[in-house]
């Protein structure tokens, strides 16, 4: 079993940035890869950004693409996403992900081994 938590979400003014968070923890976490989802209500989660255990390959939607960097630790346990020139349409709720197909997850592909975070509320204000 795995358990991610999010964390780092808030409220920011449009242009401006923020760092979220994931934490992974679990006996059998090893080898996974991670990335982060979005949400708004009455919406289909959307892929925003994953990256490879190795770190070495990353995929970021394009929506994001040059605003948003998603890095791991070095523990490896833990995914980072720095986002930056956030606009209004990025507030939703962002979901940690882990699993072993992040090229999935960029066609918005998820599979039920996966695991998820609860959630961390971004919105942006303009």
């Amino acid at each position: 079993q795995v358990q991610l938590v999010e964390s780092g979400g808030g409220l920011v003014q449009a242009g401006g940035s923020l760092r979220l968070s994931c934490a992974a923890s679990g006996r059998s976490f090893s080898g996974y890869a991670m990335g982060w989802f979005r949400q708004v209500p009455g919406k289909e989660r959307e892929f925003v950004a994953a990256i490879t255990w190795s770190g070495t390959i990353t995929y970021y939607a394009d929506s994001v693409k040059g605003r948003f960097t998603i890095s791991r630790g070095n523990a490896r346990n833990t995914v980072y996403l720095e986002m930056n020139s956030l606009k209004a349409e990025d507030t939703a709720v962002y979901y940690c992900v882990a699993g072993f197909g992040p090229l999935g997850w960029k066609t918005e592909n998820t599979d039920e081994s996966d695991y998820w975070g609860q959630g961390t509320q971004v919105t942006v204000s303009s």
